[in-house]
C-alpha cells in the first residue's frame, strides 16, 4: 500500500492493535509495575479491581504523578492509575482512534469487543501504520 492509497477510515483498530494484555491488581506497587514495564519493554499495564479492568498505568503516569505527589515506590498503582479506562471498539477505524486519543489527550486506548477488553492501541501503532 502506498501513501496515496492510505485511508485511515478503511483500516480498523483490530487490524493494528496489540493483542497481548498485561494486567495487575490495584494493590501492586508502582515499583513492581515499573520493573514489569522495563523488563517487557512496554509502556502501559492495565489495572484490575475486583476482577474487572478499571484503569491503566502508563509510563507517562510515572513521569507526572509519582514525582508530583511525592509517592514512594511501594505505593499501590491505584494511587496513580488513570481511570476510568477509555476504550474503543475493535471494528472502529484508526481515524476514530486518533480522534478519541486527541480529544481525551491520551496516547493509549483499550480495545473492546462486545464490552470485553481484547487489546490495546497506542499512538505509536497509529504512526507505524501511517508510515507504511
Amino acid at each position: 500500500m502506498s501513501r496515496q492509497d492510505f485511508d485511515s477510515n478503511l483500516i480498523l483498530v483490530g487490524d493494528v492493535m496489540t493483542k497481548a494484555i498485561i494486567s495487575v491488581t490495584t494493590e501492586t506497587t508502582v515499583f513492581q509495575v515499573a520493573k514489569m514495564m522495563e523488563q517487557g519493554g512496554i509502556g502501559a499495564v492495565l489495572v484490575k479491581k475486583n476482577d474487572h479492568l478499571s484503569g491503566i498505568i502508563t509510563d507517562r503516569d510515572y513521569a507526572t504523578k509519582i514525582v508530583a505527589h511525592n509517592l514512594s515506590s511501594d505505593a499501590p498503582v491505584e494511587q496513580i492509575m488513570s481511570s476510568p479506562l477509555i476504550t474503543i471498539n475493535f471494528d472502529e477505524s484508526i481515524s476514530a482512534a486518533a480522534e478519541r486519543m486527541t480529544s481525551k489527550k491520551i496516547r493509549k486506548l483499550a480495545v473492546t469487543d462486545n464490552g470485553k477488553i481484547i487489546g490495546l492501541i497506542t499512538s505509536t501503532d497509529l504512526v507505524t501504520q501511517l508510515s507504511k
